[in-house]
């Protein structure tokens, strides 16, 4: 992907979450366009930058850290969206703002425990495992609540919401059965005392289903970036 075509790309994809906002009776603002580097160079997030994107997702510490490093005089958002290893929580906890994929209690604890309190609370996404898949990392949803309710606990984190990686699907209805069993774990979750406001679900495929859905940051890597190399 060259730079110079990302204006049209990103141009693109905010009319197409427009559009799914609309069918979904939703403003556009309500929904965060998470730019997934991974794999990325630094010129093409500084690109993407130039050009209104704001958020940026790294699934691997080391290159995420070197890109955060390299883009610190630009006001952007650093999500942690892949896997988290409870031996690397320290630099995750001291250098990004969000962490999408948390499904264990150690790593929250973790997490909690080395974020700085002179720092904004890192904000933490629950990572839920809707479809059961054993090839995917993620809390059972009957588990979901019990997880959430101690997280919600610790200090120097804010528990904001759900995050999922559901099934490939080509279909737009099965797309959206994934999407809604979160959104309705979150609502359940909200019902008994919870305050969540947050949806982490869509990619490139699926993210119009997400929105319909409810999805309030979809993280988009290959539609914005194009393939990987």
């Amino acid at each position: 992907m060259s730079p110079q075509n990302l204006p049209v790309r990103i141009q693109q994809l905010r009319e197409r979450i427009a559009r799914a906002c609309a069918a979904a009776g939703r403003s556009a603002q309500s929904v965060t366009l998470l730019a997934a580097a991974k794999a990325q160079p630094p010129e093409l997030v500084t690109a993407a930058a130039d050009c209104g994107v704001s958020d940026f997702g790294e699934s691997y510490l080391q290159e995420g850290l070197a890109k955060i490093a390299a883009l610190r005089d630009r006001p952007l958002t650093w999500h942690f969206i892949g896997r988290v290893q409870s031996n690397k929580t320290r630099p995750i906890a001291e250098a990004f703002a969000w962490v999408h994929a948390v499904d264990r209690l150690k790593v929250a604890e973790r997490l909690s425990a080395q974020r700085s309190p002179l720092l904004p609370p890192l904000n933490v996404c629950l990572e839920v495992n809707v479809a059961g898949e054993e090839s995917k990392g993620g809390v059972a949803p009957a588990a979901t609540a019990a997880l959430a309710a101690s997280v919600a606990k610790l200090p120097n984190i804010a528990l904001r919401g759900l995050m999922c990686i559901p099934p490939e699907e080509k279909a737009l209805a099965r797309q959206r059965q994934w999407f809604a069993r979160l959104r309705t774990l979150l609502a359940e979750l909200n019902a008994s005392g919870a305050r969540l406001d947050t949806l982490s679900m869509g990619m490139s495929g699926d993210f119009d289903a997400a929105i319909l859905e409810g999805a309030t940051i979809v993280r988009i890597g290959t539609a914005l970036f194009g393939p990987r190399g």
